[in-house]
């Protein structure tokens, strides 16, 4: 990162602006948007919206807030959203433009060093992804050697700016965790692509020191919760702990039809085991839930796996969600009632999804405007299909996309319009059709 950027933003305010006057708890938190795709800015802490505010005519925003819970906080501008740091006691500014949302943002201010620090570790993974991919398939030795010098590389940095810049010690154990979350993530992924890189028939043997780090792991650190590296460690961790406890204690005798029923029941499990922090948990438990469920079981299995999550996973914040994805996969099932949806035909009529040509089996298939490449591709698919099935009838469901915009779409692509209908109401349809 260019160190000279950190410094742009001084002039960007007053002084008197983002003056904190002495006051320990006061948190000032301010910037500039250029090139705006909303009208405001949400301050979040986890799940919850600290407050928010609307960009000046000069698309510039400030946070006045008397007191924050010190920690890892994330700022959405809509679609983006992006991680800060707060402490109490910070004044600290930001700028970015959303042409190039990751690359152009800068901190300065009181919180900046830990801020930019922690950008710099994100944008460093995101280039070192291809790296690392490039390592899956070589043998577990050389992929830890090479893991071990990533990490050991980024903890120096980190040692530096501790040694150099007045951080926390709250803050250095976060990015801390960072790091080391990050680099082990892809510890965890190591067997899964390397056997799918080989074409090896198991999983490759590992050395007894692979895995070494895990005596280290926090199941229930507070402050990690909604931190992505930690959180994704855990799902595959977990899924990691999952597949060997069942390969050690079921070995094959699980039918597989109902292997991957059994494969998420033991993920809950442990979960339920290993996780008691209340907002990791639920969220954890959300997320089997949520994959297992989108990869279409059986109506049974579906019903089984629903009863030992609500056994295991009590008042979760996110049963809601849960519960109506689960109604609405089981709505959809062969040989139900398609469920109660409107449709708007390309003449304006309302036509309910269940009347749509009765006397033929119908596809569904769904597009939107603002995805213009998966709209072509999925058109050309579906002119394949037609010709592989001439006795099918496919239907087109349009989404997110101005009705004005989705007809001149229809028009400019010379869809039939007899197969083509639009929907306002993209939440609906998401619940309801499992789009």
């Amino acid at each position: 990162m260019n160190k000279h950027l950190l410094y742009i933003l001084i002039g960007l305010f007053s002084m008197s602006c983002l003056e904190n006057n002495g006051d320990e708890k006061h948190v000032i938190f301010a910037g500039e948007i250029v090139n705006p795709t909303s009208d405001q800015i949400v301050l979040f802490k986890g799940e919850n919206a600290v407050d928010s505010v609307k960009l000046d005519s000069d698309n510039r925003f400030i946070f006045r807030l008397d007191s924050i819970s010190e920690g890892l906080h994330h700022f959405y501008h809509n679609p983006e959203l992006q991680y800060i740091y707060l402490e109490n006691g910070d004044s600290l500014q930001v700028r970015l433009n959303t042409a190039d949302f990751d690359e152009s943002l800068v901190f300065s201010g009181k919180g900046e060093e830990i801020n930019n620090f922690l950008l710099e570790m994100f944008l460093v993974r995101e280039e070192e992804e291809l790296f690392v991919n490039s390592l899956y398939g070589a043998e577990p030795e050389v992929f830890q050697q090479n893991i071990d010098s990533l990490r050991n590389n980024k903890l120096s940095l980190l040692e530096q700016t501790k040694t150099e810049f007045d951080i926390s010690p709250k803050a250095y154990e976060l990015a801390k965790a960072l790091i080391t979350y990050s680099t082990n993530l892809s510890m965890e992924a190591y067997p899964y692509y390397h056997r799918r890189r080989s074409g090896e028939p198991k999983m490759h043997q590992l050395p007894e020191s692979f895995y070494n780090y895990r005596k280290d792991i926090n199941y229930n650190d507070k402050d990690l919760t909604y931190l992505r590296p930690y959180y994704n460690f855990m799902k595959f961790h977990l899924g990691n702990l999952a597949y060997n406890m069942c390969k050690s204690n079921c070995g094959d005798k699980i039918e597989r039809a109902g292997r991957h029923l059994h494969f998420n029941d033991h993920k809950l499990k442990l979960i339920d085991s290993l996780i008691s922090q209340k907002q990791l948990r639920d969220n954890l438990f959300r997320n089997v839930a949520i994959d297992y469920l989108l990869k279409h079981d059986t109506e049974e299995n579906n019903q089984r796996f629903i009863e030992d999550f609500k056994k295991l996973s009590h008042n979760n914040i996110h049963n809601t969600e849960i519960f109506t994805l689960y109604e609405g996969i089981t709505n959809m099932q062969p040989a139900k009632v398609l469920p109660d949806f409107t449709l708007y035909s390309y003449s304006g009529e309302e036509v309910k999804l269940v009347d749509i040509d009765r006397d033929s089996p119908v596809v569904f298939y769904f597009w939107s405007g603002t995805e213009p490449g998966h709209f072509k591709n999925i058109i050309k698919r579906v002119n394949e299909l037609k010709l592989e099935h001439p006795d099918h009838n496919f239907i087109g469901i349009n989404l997110r996309t101005d009705k004005a915009k989705w007809k001149g779409m229809v028009e400019s692509y010379e869809l039939d319009v007899s197969e083509q209908f639009w929907t306002s109401n993209y939440e609906k349809a998401v619940q309801t059709l499992i789009v």
